[in-house]
């Protein structure tokens, strides 16, 4: 039988979601909005691709929240796009509202399902989220890590005129301009990235990847990013649904590993059909550790906000 995916929010996020998703046959799925017909349009539009892009899975679409009954993993997109001149936490007030209305259905209609957040600001959205659910802290997983070691990892290539896919890089903490880019764990083809780049290319290819997401939000006026959320996403359902143990970064809710507690943080984790099934605890420098733990005290005030 066929695994259940939920998409709470039919924006491009969502919707792009729901189209890789169905390309890769890994899922039924049903994508629920709270905008009358949107879900359902979007849902029909994706099933009309089926003929063409030989999927076999079944889209549904709709406003009822219960459609979600049944679901072995829900992705939150639901919430407010950044505008140019916003940061992600300029969202929190109204996208905690959204996000917590969310997890009370969850919690209603499928509380043992495993949760990928997305909606920003992302760390504290997945706090609120396993607040609000009351489930495992193992069950709720922060998508995040694997956008902006992508990011990272795009802009590398860029630079070196390499091909994108053998470019390995890895970006831990919150997301957002205190993520923590990691050129030690960076590599092209095996050969380490500081023998590759010097130091100052280094650095701005790292402040690049951290404010990657508003450079989109200043290009495109009107909206921010999706393709590349999406993909990032669907790797890390594909993971859990394939129950393939794949080590990969995520925001998950840390209670004593890289000395950090009671806060939602990226850090590498290993993805199975349980969730994520433990944090993977790479040797840090000093200055490394300094910057996780800052990056980790400042999610800690955003969620003091909630």
């Amino acid at each position: 039988m066929r695994p259940k995916v939920s998409v709470f929010g039919a924006g491009n996020v969502g919707a792009s979601v729901a189209y890789r998703l169905a390309l890769r046959n890994l899922a039924d799925i049903a994508i629920v909005d709270v905008v009358e017909g949107l879900a359902e349009g979007r849902a029909l539009d994706i099933m009309q691709c089926s003929p063409l892009d030989g999927m076999s899975c079944k889209v549904t679409g709709g406003s009822d929240p219960s459609a979600i009954r049944g679901s072995d993993l829900v992705v939150v997109t639901a919430g407010l796009a950044r505008k140019p001149g916003m940061t992600r936490e300029d969202l929190l007030a109204k996208n905690a509202y959204i996000v917590a209305s969310v997890g009370e259905h969850i919690r209603l209609h499928c509380p043992q399902a495993i949760v990928v957040a997305v909606t920003n600001p992302l760390d504290a959205m997945a706090y609120l989220l396993y607040k609000t659910i009351g489930s495992h802290r193992n069950r709720v997983i922060g998508m995040a890590g694997v956008l902006d070691s992508a990011r990272f990892s795009t802009f590398i290539a860029m630079e070196l005129g390499v091909p994108p896919e053998t470019v390995r890089t890895l970006v831990l903490g919150s997301h957002g301009d205190s993520m923590v880019c990691l050129p030690r764990y960076s590599s092209v083809n095996g050969i380490p990235l500081v023998n590759l780049l010097g130091e100052e290319t280094i650095k701005r290819l790292v402040e690049r990847t951290r404010n990657a997401g508003g450079e989109l939000v200043q290009l495109l006026k009107t909206g921010s990013a999706f393709y590349a959320p999406a993909a990032a996403i669907v790797r890390m359902v594909e993971a859990i649904l394939s129950d393939s143990r794949e080590i990969l970064p995520a925001s998950v809710l840390l209670q004593g590993e890289y000395g950090i507690r009671d806060v939602f943080i990226g850090v590498p984790v290993v993805l199975s059909r349980t969730g994520w099934e433990r944090v993977v605890e790479l040797p840090l420098s000093d200055d490394e550790f300094k910057a996780l733990r800052a990056s980790a005290e400042l999610v800690r005030e955003t969620i003091g906000k909630l």
